[in-house]
């Protein structure tokens, strides 16, 4: 009589008895579920966590900025909102009381009639700008190096800036030089050991326009990979505020140089001139990423600053500009055509993308309103008006820069809220 077949079970145990490794492998995963099953399945959303037990998820820490000492409210946007009168907080300071205006933004000096540009305040919707506070700005400037970096727009910025700040300062403990052909402008704050700095380089790369006195050159050329050229002069800087836009719009196109100024025989190429300043921006971050300390430095970059030439653009009689505008521009979403938007794309795309964080000043928006705010004719004319200009004012009305005081001290009040809460 032959005996019974095994069961399926004993089956089993033989074959598991000849082959042992299974044993191990089964003993470690059983292991293995009972130590992390639980976490396992929370994370595949199979099981609901332990009421009161955190479990381990990568979380992306908030970076802590150099000088900060709060933050902004959630949600506050302080570039968007809009201008609202403030007779009793404006003008920040009085023409007369800043001796280091230059005479180009003087407008209550060379004879404008009104006052009611210097009257509007910038006010953030749902929530409220900090104040502008000279002896912290000061105290964190101690030891240190502030230097802004671009063209006359951010020239005028600094300008602004020491304005600011140089009434907390006693005659005998600053001073303001020039060096370097006034490429470079430094306003010292002695007691603090603290410098404030201007450098003129309005492309950023070095290019044909780098004369800090002499640079009205309508064939403009820049040249590629010559970042170092001028960022030689900014190593060391512990707040850096960038910008470069007004030089660029010469047209549709940008000339590139490849090789140097000083060659016999150049090479010149002509892109688009969002590739050319594609260019200049990817070399900026890549300096900054090479020079600046991510744990005790910032760096700013401002966007665009509007112009106010073509007066079809806010629905105004053609042939008219910025000249005898004392309004403001109504229509919050006004955006004028001399300011590029495919500009603002490349500095989207090439910013997202930068490994050091970048603080953006993006004040085209609510410049845009301001065509009540340049300097139009009432400024120092560095040549003799020819009758035929003086019969119309329209005509060397200046649309570009702004009166100080005015608009650009708003710049500062945004520099200020985004270093000390960003």
């Amino acid at each position: 009589m032959k005996p019974p077949p095994p069961s399926s079970s004993f089956a089993v145990l033989r074959k598991a008895r000849l082959s042992p490794y299974i044993f191990t492998l089964l003993a470690f995963i059983v292991f293995v579920a009972i130590l992390y099953g639980e976490d396992f399945m929370c994370i595949f959303g199979q099981l609901e966590p332990i009421p009161g037990r955190a479990i381990s998820r990568p979380v992306k820490k908030r970076e802590k900025f150099p000088f900060a000492i709060g933050k902004t409210e959630e949600r506050c946007d302080i570039f968007s909102g809009m201008w609202v009168r403030d007779e009793l907080a404006r003008p920040l300071y009085e023409e007369t009381e800043c001796p280091y205006i230059q005479p180009q933004l003087t407008c209550q000096e060379h004879g404008r009639p009104d006052t009611e540009y210097q009257k509007w305040r910038w006010q953030p919707h749902g929530c409220d700008l900090p104040s502008f506070n000279a002896t912290l700005m000061l105290e964190t400037l101690r030891g240190k190096r502030m230097m802004f970096v671009g063209d006359s727009l951010n020239r005028g910025q600094y300008v602004s800036m020491i304005c600011l700040l140089h009434r907390l300062i006693p005659e005998h403990a600053k001073s303001m030089k020039t060096y370097n052909n006034d490429a470079l402008t430094v306003f010292r704050a002695k007691d603090y050991n603290a410098t404030i700095e201007f450098y003129w380089a309005p492309f950023l790369l070095e290019s044909n326009s780098d004369n800090a006195l002499v640079h009205r050159i309508s064939d403009r050329i820049v040249r590629k990979g010559s970042i170092n050229k001028h960022g030689k002069h900014w190593k060391g800087v512990d707040i850096l505020v960038f910008n470069t836009y007004l030089w660029w719009m010469t047209g549709l196109e940008m000339k590139i140089l490849k090789g140097s100024f000083e060659d016999d025989e150049k090479e010149v190429i002509q892109v688009s001139t969002e590739d050319a300043y594609r260019v200049a921006m990817r070399s900026m971050l890549r300096w900054v990423r090479r020079n600046m300390d991510r744990r005790k430095t910032r760096v700013f970059f401002t966007s665009m600053s509007p112009t106010h030439a073509k007066s079809i653009d806010w629905g105004s009689e053609p042939g008219e500009n910025c000249y005898n505008q004392t309004t403001l521009i109504e229509d919050p979403y006004y955006w004028g055509s001399d300011s590029r938007k495919s500009i603002m794309k490349v500095i989207g795309e090439v910013f997202t993308k930068s490994k050091f964080p970048i603080t953006f000043l993006n004040i085209t928006q609510l410049s845009s309103y301001r065509k009540d705010a340049h300097t139009s004719i009432y400024k120092k004319q560095w040549n003799p008006l020819t009758p035929e200009q003086l019969a119309n004012p329209v005509s060397y009305a200046d649309c570009v820069h702004w009166c100080l005081p005015g608009l650009q001290d708003t710049w500062n009040e945004l520099l200020f809220a985004k270093l000390f809460y960003p």
